[in-house]
């Protein structure tokens, strides 16, 4: 009977051996596991915030690009739409009335002719022109140039000319108010 009491014994302390390496070996699972949470959450949290400040890039860049397409699409409007300006000053002055043409057409010679000076003009001008010469002594009519109206004068030794057609004019006042204009366009 002397070995039983001892394998019991054994028996006992080998019971409260596996159950303190079980224990010990489940407060190490639990570690691992509760270190591994955290470590998911942490790389969960890293990766949210790596998708948010990319979504918020990609935000930032697709609000930079539809500003630029609008404001673009603003350019190109108030392009056409002072092209379509452009286009209807210049029909007006083609279809502006004989006796002001006369008049405007008489101060441009008058003011910047000299004796000995050419006078080209549009086909449509040349009666105009030709009669104004007759009155205006020491200048002779140059030839047609192609213009909406208005005239170029060529000094005497054709060394200078000086372009006074509506379509210089317009392209001149066209570019002098082209800031002011873009100013009233965009409100």
């Amino acid at each position: 009977m002397g070995l039983e009491p001892i394998v019991d014994e054994i028996l006992k302390k080998g019971k409260e051996e596996s159950e303190r390496i079980l224990k010990e070996a489940e407060r190490e699972a639990n570690e691992i596991l509760e270190k591994a949470e955290n470590d998911a959450a942490k790389l969960r949290r890293e990766k949210e915030e790596a998708v948010r400040i990319e979504v918020e890039q990609l935000k930032k860049q697709e609000i930079s690009s539809a500003h630029l397409q609008v404001k673009r699409a603003m350019l190109n409007a108030r392009q056409s739409l002072l092209e379509e300006v452009q286009r209807n000053v210049a029909e007006q002055i083609r279809e502006m009335p004989l006796e002001k043409n006369e008049k405007i057409l008489r101060a441009l010679i008058e003011k910047h002719a000299e004796p000995g000076s050419k006078i080209y003009s549009n086909e449509k001008d040349r009666e105009i022109v030709e009669k104004l010469l007759k009155e205006i002594s020491g200048c002779s009519y140059g030839g047609n140039i192609q213009c909406i109206g208005g005239v170029v004068i060529e000094n005497s030794d054709g060394s200078v000319q000086y372009d006074y057609t509506y379509d210089t004019l317009l392209k001149d006042l066209s570019e002098r108010s082209l800031k002011q204009i873009s100013d009233i366009l965009s409100g």
